[in-house]
């Protein structure tokens, strides 16, 4: 089971249940330190746990180390797409820097991540894949253009490449994508919760993830309002959702005071 960003946060989490029903962590982050620290907390609780130094915003990086994942460890069952970044402002503010790491890390990552390990789990017939997506990848929102245009991309190519491996006989490859509203992590620190749509906490959120991603759920969205956006965002003319959702629910106003990392 390889997990990115695997070394706090929702991505420790995923390590734990894996651990927890026995399976080998493959761990990809940057930050040696919480990786040490999280890989000897693992392995105290009786994981087989193994760390990489991956910067997945740099595709050579990647390939590299995927690479030496199969050679040492052979196939990966298990691929979870956790890693990512977001950068709060409004388009003309960010800087071609942001804007090319922000692809990389939420979108392109997940691509080439999962292109390595795929064909091992086609050769098998069998897999599991978790993209983490985001509910910014089915609704607009100021100050998040670069971020939900990442994850406007993992929605896309997610569900794309699900039905690409059903449709040539894979069906014990299953991918799920995964939706969610804010997440308590840090990660969007000083965000606002729009209108019936709490901030999940991440142990019972990745609770959900993980018991979807093994009966083979397609997508995971969470809170209910989720589903909701989904479906009024194709139903409702552009001015009428942009009131309800916008100015209604505060979506459009839900990172004017964002301060997270």
């Amino acid at each position: 089971m390889l997990v990115t960003g695997g070394n706090r946060g929702m991505g420790k989490l995923f390590c734990e249940h894996g651990v927890a029903e026995g399976a080998k962590i493959i761990i990809w982050a940057t930050n040696e330190q919480t990786m040490k620290e999280t890989a000897e907390e693992l392995t105290r609780r009786g994981g087989e746990v193994y760390t990489y130094n991956v910067d997945v915003s740099d595709r050579r990086a990647i390939e590299k180390a995927a690479e030496n994942v199969l050679k040492e460890h052979g196939t990966v069952d298990i691929l979870i797409n956790n890693a990512g970044i977001v950068a709060s402002a409004y388009f003309w503010e960010h800087t071609n820097d942001q804007i090319e790491k922000t692809m990389h890390i939420n979108s392109g990552a997940q691509m080439y991540i999962c292109r390595a390990f795929l064909p091992g789990m086609m050769e098998k017939r069998e897999g599991r894949i978790v993209n983490m997506a985001s509910a910014a990848g089915l609704i607009s929102s100021p100050k998040m253009s670069v971020y939900c245009a990442s994850k406007w991309a993992v929605n896309g190519w997610s569900d794309s490449l699900r039905l690409e491996l059903e449709q040539e006989g894979y069906s014990n490859i299953c991918v799920t994508t995964v939706t969610p509203g804010y997440v308590n992590t840090g990660m969007f620190e000083g965000a606002k919760a729009p209108l019936m749509t709490p901030i999940l906490e991440p142990e019972p959120f990745v609770q959900k993830v993980w018991e979807s991603m093994k009966k083979g759920k397609m997508v995971v969205r969470s809170p209910w309002t989720i589903y909701l956006v989904a479906s009024m965002k194709g139903i409702l003319p552009i001015r009428l959702f942009d009131f309800i959702f916008g100015r209604i629910f505060g979506v459009y106003k839900s990172m004017d005071e964002f301060k997270g990392h």
